[in-house]
């Protein structure tokens, strides 16, 4: 029996201020990822990472919330996407973090953009674009989810909702405020039943408000309700909800009382009838302190006190709480990065501000959202008077393009359209493994395509340019792999410094100088980080005992360029780099002869071997070499595959040796080689459905099988050696399906298969799948001892924005196949 084991899983946030929510009841953290929503419990003391990604989504997920209306009833997600529809996830055990799709919400005609709940009032309220904000009731017996939509109401003047809030003010009494592309707020309340009218609109902001968050000042039934708003004007504004009918005066313009106006910046008071009682709202304070646009707004209780979490455009976190003796708020905290370059969209400036902040329940731990899709955390310590960095998670925030092992399996490599490549690694603590992303080697200005290793510390890059890019290890990843994954290198040879992209390049430039890190411009907050000077060397090398934050992964883990290689005239499509790193096969987009051919580059000298092997008429989509590396298989778009093989003499250069203009009857997307005691063959997978095994040793290359598909075939592998004397072949598809098939050596036979389980696989085109080529992958698991069970690691690369890794096992195959 084949059962299949996520290991791990890297995704990275959307950029969006509703996208996440952190429940307080369970720890859990969801967010959303490209059209996934990815489960995190970042007080996890095991340091999962993404525990498990929801799909169901057709588009982007905006908005994520928890909801549980009742404490008897399961606990949901409701989720807001561009598809527009909102859909809810229940959780039926609290003792796992398993959701499933209970109900769909259709109804509004744009991207759903925010979403308020209201436990006691069982109601959710949603803005779209729209330009409508619905309310709708939640009811569920029977095991059943009834949701009923209750009112639509058109905005009025047109704006395009971005923020909601909501209180209850009793059993029927329901208070919403509502803002966005327009500097007012709305408030709605129920005056009778519960239908929402509109009451009163706060004027003040200038620019779009991004956030609203409403929460009790006190506890108690007679307790002020604080509104809080998040604007692009770069502040934050206050507002008082109070029913306290002595504080208030009738007439035509009601003022307080025995207040001195002069001093505000607003002193209307606006009147709200909800159900049977009046409320005032009045503009409470202003505040300044951001530099930039801000994009959500927090309440949580520390000490009984409400206290407020900003988080800004201008890559910070700020903390804001009351001064009962002064009667204003004050920035009392502020977290993340104070920088020289603070704005700069660099690797080594701002990493372009943070866009959600969330408290944990008992407020001693807020997470924040970055640019770059990776989630930073930090918790107070309650002993040394401040905050301390910890360990976020990461991953790629659009479609992550292709992946790449070292030759020996320490580590994996991934890029993707958010142009940046990124290394994973297994860190050990001599108990167990956790994988994480330990370096960000590549950070470009072009969607990178395409990478490839190159021996055992080089790797090179393909982007949407007309050149390709070779990168070297630098001292810094080479001590982190070695204290953190165990992962020895015995080259010996001199370790570059580590690199910097200077403002408006391309290139990862080594560091000459010696320029110690100054406070101000690579320390986070001193008084409130982690990032400790210490941290850095003297060459801005990475080089402390724990896993590296997100502002040292930009900053400190790029891997300096050490080549250029030229000669294509269109963007890089595929890349491939023999075993033993002599030789670089390179090809690019084309829609003729001239440009369909592959450029080999040797790279003792980096010098192009001419001619170009020409075999193509349209792009190649795919290049791989042999494990001896003594033949080199293309495909492309053109429907062909051609092997080249290499010359006994001069083994830098390749020469065909076979190819089929009719392999498929669509493009070919997938191929890869057998192991090399399967002798010559290999596989080819392609959008005609089909996946096909080729002999190379027999006439006329024989087609050996074919094996159909229910969708396209998008990227194809083998394990690198026989697994209990067969060979196994894992074929991914463009609706994410993963298919493990046992071929026979001789016949290549289909002698069974097994589909990885829904829960396990994406639900979007995959874009490459690799084994990972380690002497553990075909033997005993680690740290297992007498057990004659296998297990493979398979990579899977994603347009859904994540990178999977699999555990496989094979035990129990020689049952399941009678042998």
């Amino acid at each position: 029996m084949v059962s299949f084991e996520i290991e791990y899983i890297s995704a990275g946030g959307n950029r969006n201020p509703a996208a996440a929510d952190w429940d307080e009841e369970t720890g859990l953290l969801a967010y959303g990822s490209g059209r996934n929503i990815a489960l995190w419990r970042p007080l996890d003391t095991q340091h999962r990472g993404i525990l498990s990604l929801l799909c169901g989504h057709a588009d982007n997920v905006n908005v994520v919330t928890f909801f549980r209306p009742a404490s008897e009833w399961p606990r949901l997600i409701l989720s807001g996407s561009v598809d527009q529809t909102i859909r809810l996830w229940q959780n039926d055990l609290p003792s796992n973090d398993v959701f499933r799709t209970v109900n769909l919400l259709e109804g509004h005609t744009g991207s759903i953009n925010c979403i308020a709940v209201s436990p006691e009032s069982q109601c959710i309220v949603s803005g779209a674009a729209d330009a409508t904000i619905r309310l709708w009731l939640v009811h569920y017996a029977n095991s059943h989810w009834e949701v009923s939509l209750i009112q639509t109401i058109q905005t009025k003047p047109r704006f395009i909702p971005l923020a909601l809030a909501v209180a209850s003010l009793g059993s029927d009494s329901l208070l919403v405020a509502a803002a966005g592309t327009k500097g007012d707020i709305y408030i709605y309340a129920t005056a009778s039943g519960r239908i929402l009218s509109h009451q009163a609109t706060l004027s003040g902001h200038e620019g779009w408000i991004r956030s609203l968050a409403i929460t009790w000042e006190e506890a108690g039934a007679n307790s002020d309700f604080l509104l809080a708003s998040a604007s692009q004007d770069k502040y934050i504004r206050l507002w008082r909800l109070s029913e306290h009918s002595g504080f208030i005066k009738s007439g035509d313009e009601q003022l307080y009382e025995n207040i001195d106006f002069e001093s505000l910046l607003s002193n209307k008071t606006h009147t709200v009838d909800v159900g049977h009682r009046k409320y005032s709202i009045v503009f409470e304070a202003l505040l300044l302190g951001h530099d930039d646009w801000i994009y959500t707004v927090s309440w949580q209780r520390i000490a009984e006190k409400p206290r407020l979490l900003s988080a800004s455009a201008d890559n910070s976190l700020a903390m804001w709480d009351s001064d009962v003796a002064l009667g204003v708020w004050t920035c009392t905290t502020r977290l993340g990065e104070i920088s020289a370059q603070k704005g700069s969209t660099t690797a080594t400036g701002s990493m372009g501000g943070l866009w959600v902040g969330l408290w944990s329940r008992d407020g001693q731990s807020v997470v924040s959202l970055g640019k770059s899709g990776s989630w930073r955390l930090w918790n107070y310590d309650v002993d040394g008077q401040r905050w301390i960095e910890g360990n976020g998670i990461s991953g790629h925030t659009k479609s992550v393009m292709d992946l790449a092992w070292a030759k020996d399996g320490s580590y994996l490599l991934s890029t993707g359209s958010d142009q940046t490549t990124r290394l994973h690694a297994g860190c050990t603590d001599g108990q167990q493994t956790a994988w994480r992303e330990i370096a960000r080697p590549q950070i470009h200005g072009y969607d990178l395509n395409c990478v490839d290793t190159i021996g055992a510390f080089r790797f090179v890059s393909g982007a949407d340019e007309k050149l390709l890019r070779v990168f070297e290890e630098p001292r810094g990843t080479a001590e982190l792999l070695k204290r953190l994954c165990g992962v020895q290198n015995t080259l010996k040879r001199e370790f570059p410094g580590s690199a910097i992209i200077p403002v408006l390049g391309l290139s990862n430039k080594v560091v000459e100088e010696s320029p110690k890190c100054q406070p101000d411009q690579s320390a986070t907050m001193a008084e409130n980080t982690s990032l400790l000077l210490d941290d850095v060397g003297g060459l801005g090398e990475y080089t402390s005992r724990h896993l590296p934050t997100e502002d040292n992964l930009a900053r400190h883990t790029l891997w300096p360029e050490s080549e250029k290689l030229y000669g294509h005239g269109y963007e890089i499509s595929a890349v491939a780099a023999s075993h033993d790193g002599s030789v670089i096969a390179t090809a690019c987009k084309a829609s003729t002869l001239e440009h369909a051919v592959i450029r080999l580059f040797k790279t003792k000298d980096w010098r192009e071997i001419k001619p170009p092997l020409a075999a193509h008429s349209l792009t190649v989509t795919r290049l791989r070499f042999t494990g001896d590396d003594q033949y080199l298989l293309s495909t492309g778009r053109d429907r062909q595959w051609a092997v080249f093989e290499r010359d006994g003499a001069i083994p830098q250069v390749f020469k065909l040796k076979a190819k089929n203009s009719k392999a498929h009857s669509r493009m070919i997307l997938g191929a890869c080689w057998a192991p090399v005691t399967a002798e010559r063959i290999f596989v080819t997978g392609g959008r005609d459905r089909t996946c096909k095994i080729w002999d190379l040793q027999k006439p006329d290359n024989q087609l050996a099988n074919t094996i159909s598909e229910s969708a396209p075939v998008t990227a194809v592998d083998m394990v690198p050696r026989p697994v209990q004397g067969m060979l196994v072949l894992a074929v991914a598809t463009e609706t994410g399906d993963v298919v493990i098939y046992f071929l026979k050596p001789v016949s290549f036979m289909v002698e069974s298969k097994s589909h990885l389980e829904d829960h396990v696989r994406p639900f979007n085109s995959i874009t490459q799948a690799s084994w990972r080529p380690s002497l553990e992958d075909c033997g005993k698991r680690s740290g297992e001892q007498g057990s004659d069970a296998s297990y493979g690691r398979l990579a899977l690369c994603s347009e859904d924005c994540s990178l999977r890794l699999l555990l496989v096992s094979f035990n129990g195959l020689q049952d399941a196949n009678g042998t």
